[in-house]
C-alpha cells in the first residue's frame, strides 16, 4: 500500500482524476491518500477492475503477479519473457509494455522505471482468482482462436432486404409511439414501468407486442426522443423535430444512440470478426476477450445484439455489411446502404368518399404529421388509411385550422380531388365550431374553475345528462351554462374526445386555439458535484493542513502499522551519516515512532525528524 500511494501522491491531479474515473470505489470515506490506495485495493474494488482487463492486459497482470518476489517486486522486461514462457503470440509479448502503461493507469501496478510492482492486495486477489474463476496464466497468455469462417455464405442480398424490412419497422413504431407519446402523456408507475392502460394504448398504436413495448421505448428514451417529467414520459423537442424526418435520418439517429453504448474496445472486437460471424459466435468472442465479464458483459451485449437485430445491423444472428460500418464510425454509410431497400416515400394520396384518405405509400414525414391534425390514423402500413370525421375536423379548428385550409392542403395532395361527403362534412362542422364554448370560471363561482356555455339550451341539457362526461364533474347553473371544478384544457379536450363541436374562448368571448400536443423540452443539465473531483479538494485539503514531508512520513508510517508491514527505515546519525533499519512498526505518536527491529530483535523508539526514508522492505527479510 505504501508503494501505490506514493504512486498516487505522485500522479498530476488531471490525471488522477482520469484514472481513477476508471476504477468503482466509495469516495465518501476517503480522507488522504491512504484511505485511497485503501479504498483502491478493497478486495470489491479489485474485481471490479479486473472483471473489465481485457485478455492480453490481465494476461500480463498475471504474469507479473506469477514472477513478483515476496514483497511484489519485478523486472518489466521479465513480465514479457514470462508471457513469451507460457506461449503468449508475439503480439502479445511485444505490448507487454503496453499493457503495463493500461494496468499502471487503472492503479493495479506501479510501474518505476524497469521495476513494477504489484501491490499485496492485487496479488492476493489474482492468487484467489486464477484458474478459479478465471483461466490461469498459461490460458490467458493463449493464441486467440481462429475467425470463425462460414462454409456456405449467405445470401448477402437477401439478408440486406430483411434488415432494411426490419430498420423500417423499427422507425416506423417508433415514430407512432412518439405519435402516442404527443396526443397522450404516458405515466410511470411507482414501482417503475408504464401504467397498463398507456402501456397497451401505445402498443396498439405502434403495432408491437405488449411485452416488446418497453425495449421499443428503451430505444426512443436513449436516443432523446422521449423524457421523463415528473410522473409521465412526453415527447422532447428533439422527437417533435425527429418525426418530421425522412426514414434515413431517423435511423441514423437511432444507430448514434446503438453505437454510443457500445465499449470502444468490444466495437474493435466485433469489427475483427468481419462479416463471418453469427450471434453466439459474438457472445463467445467476447467472453474469450473479456475473461472476467460475468452478468455485466453478458446483459449487456445481449441488450446490444437485441438492438442491433431491431435496427437492421442483424439478421437471425448474422450481422449484415451495415453492421461494419457503424461500428467504423461511418453510421451515415450504413443508412445509405440500408436506405436503398426502404419502400420510397409518398407525397399524394387518395380521398374517397366513404371521408377516409389512402396513402399508396409511406406519407412524407410532413405531410403525414399534417393529415393527423384533422384526421385519425387507421391503419399503418406500406400503405396506410386515415379516416376523417366530425370529431377529427373539430380538435383541427381547434388548433387553429380552417374548413378551407383543410380543403387547400388536401387538393394539394390529393389524386382524386375532394369527394363531395368531405366538402359537406367541412363546411358542417365549421357552421357547427364553436356552438359550445369552454373558457376559465369566474371567481364568484369558485370552487368551480371551468365554465361551459351554449345557446342551445337543449345541448346543455344534453352535455349535463351525458354519462360519458361524468369524469369532468358538470353542474348545471342555468339554461345555458354549465360549470366544472377542473381546468378549461380539461373540459376542452374531454368535451372534444366525447365529439362535441367545442371552442376555447378567453374573458372576451374571443375565441382561442387550444393544441393538445404535450412536447417535454429537455433541461440543461444541473450543476453537478463531481465526486471524485470533491475527493480530491478534500486531499487537498489534507495536504494543505500537513502536507510537509515530516507528516507524509507519519502517515506512511502508520499505514504500516496497520498492516503490520515491514520497512526499510533510513535514520540520520548524529554525524551526518544514515543508517538503514528493518523496522516493523507498531505505533505512531507524539512525533516519534515506536518499532520492532527485525535483525536486533529489540523494540526502538526514533523521532520521526530524525528518519530521512522509508522504503518497502527487500524480498524475503
Amino acid at each position: 500500500m505504501l508503494v501505490l500511494a506514493a504512486r498516487l501522491r505522485a500522479v498530476p491531479r488531471e490525471r488522477l482524476a482520469a484514472a481513477l474515473s476508471t476504477r468503482e470505489f466509495d469516495h465518501s470515506g476517503v480522507r488522504d491518500l491512504f484511505d485511497l490506495a485503501e479504498a483502491l485495493t478493497a478486495p470489491e474494488s479489485l474485481d471490479h477492475a479486473i472483471d473489465r482487463l481485457e485478455r492480453p492486459t490481465l494476461a500480463t497482470l498475471a504474469a507479473a503477479h506469477a514472477i513478483a518476489d515476496d514483497v511484489g517486486w519485478t523486472q518489466a522486461d521479465a513480465i514479457g519473457a514470462e508471457l513469451a514462457r507460457l506461449g503468449a503470440a508475439e503480439p502479445v509479448v511485444a505490448s507487454a509494455s503496453d499493457a503495463l502503461i493500461r494496468l499502471d493507469g487503472r492503479f493495479l501496478v506501479v510501474r518505476d522505471g524497469a521495476r513494477v510492482h504489484v501491490p499485496a492486495e492485487v496479488h492476493a486477489r489474482l492468487s484467489a482468482r486464477l484458474g478459479v474463476d478465471l483461466p490461469d496464466p498459461e490460458a490467458l497468455a493463449a493464441p486467440a482462436p481462429p475467425v470463425a469462417v462460414a462454409l456456405e455464405h449467405a445470401d448477402r442480398g437477401l439478408l440486406e432486404r430483411r434488415a432494411s424490412e426490419a430498420a423500417y419497422a423499427t422507425v416506423a413504431a417508433t415514430a407512432e409511439l412518439l405519435a402516442g407519446f404527443a396526443a397522450q402523456p404516458a405515466r410511470e408507475l411507482a414501482k417503475g414501468g408504464l401504467a397498463l392502460p398507456d402501456a397497451k394504448r401505445l402498443a396498439e398504436a405502434t403495432g408491437v407486442e405488449l411485452t416488446e413495448l418497453p425495449r421499443l421505448v428503451r430505444r426512443a428514451v436513449e436516443a432523446g426522443l422521449v423524457v421523463r417529467e415528473g410522473p409521465v414520459w412526453l415527447e422532447s423537442d428533439a422527437g417533435a423535430q425527429w418525426v418530421l424526418q425522412g426514414t434515413e435520418a431517423r435511423w441514423t439517429r437511432l444507430a448514434d444512440a446503438w453505437r454510443e453504448r457500445i465499449p470502444p474496445a468490444l466495437r474493435d472486437l466485433v469489427v475483427r470478426r468481419s462479416d463471418a460471424i453469427s450471434s453466439n459466435s459474438i457472445r463467445d468472442d467476447v467472453a474469450w476477450y473479456y475473461p472476467g465479464g460475468g452478468a455485466w458483459l453478458r446483459d449487456g451485449l445481449d441488450r446490444l445484439l437485441e438492438d442491433a437485430e431491431a435496427l437492421g445491423l442483424a439478421v437471425g444472428g448474422e450481422p449484415v455489411e451495415a453492421t461494419a460500418l457503424v461500428l467504423a464510425g461511418d453510421v451515415a454509410g450504413a443508412a445509405e446502404r440500408l436506405a436503398r431497400h426502404f419502400p420510397p416515400q409518398v407525397d399524394k394520396v387518395y380521398v374517397q368518399h366513404d371521408l377516409t384518405i389512402v396513402s399508396p405509400g409511406p406519407l412524407e414525414p410532413a405531410l403525414d404529421a399534417r393529415l393527423r391534425q384533422f384526421a385519425e390514423v387507421e391503419g399503418r402500413d406500406l400503405a396506410s388509411s386515415y379516416r376523417v370525421t366530425a370529431s377529427s375536423v373539430n380538435r383541427a379548428l381547434a388548433a387553429g385550422e380552417s374548413a378551407e385550409s383543410i380543403r387547400s392542403f388536401l387538393a394539394t395532395i390529393s389524386l382524386t380531388g375532394i369527394p363531395q361527403p368531405l366538402e359537406y362534412l367541412l363546411a358542417e362542422s365549421a357552421a357547427r365550431f364553436g356552438s359550445v364554448r369552454v373558457s376559465a370560471a369566474d371567481p364568484s363561482d369558485a370552487p368551480a374553475r371551468s365554465s361551459v356555455r351554449s345557446d342551445d339550451d337543449q345541448l346543455i341539457g344534453t352535455l349535463a345528462v351525458d354519462q360519458s362526461l361524468s369524469s369532468l364533474g358538470l353542474r348545471q347553473a342555468g339554461p345555458h351554462r354549465l360549470l366544472s371544478r377542473f381546468p378549461p384544457d380539461v373540459v376542452f379536450w374531454g368535451l372534444s374526445d366525447a365529439r362535441y363541436p367545442v371552442a376555447a374562448e378567453d374573458a372576451e368571448g374571443r375565441i382561442i386555439r387550444l393544441r393538445r400536443q404535450h412536447v417535454a423540452h429537455v433541461p440543461a443539465a444541473a450543476p453537478r458535484v463531481d465526486p471524485i473531483e470533491a475527493m480530491l479538494d478534500r486531499l487537498d485539503a489534507s495536504d494543505a493542513d500537513g502536507g510537509t514531508e515530516l507528516a507524509w512520513l507519519a502517515r506512511q508510517l502508520e499505514a504500516a502499522a496497520r498492516a503490520k508491514e515491514t520497512l526499510t527505515v533510513t535514520v540520520r546519525m548524529p554525524g551526518g551519516d544514515t543508517a538503514d533499519y528493518l523496522l516493523a512498526p507498531a505505533s505512531v505518536a507524539n512525533g516519534r515512532l515506536r518499532a520492532r527491529d527485525r535483525k536486533a530483535d529489540i523494540e526502538r523508539t526514533l523521532p520521526i525528524s530524525a528518519i530521512a526514508a522509508v522504503s518497502p522492505a527487500p524480498a524475503g527479510s
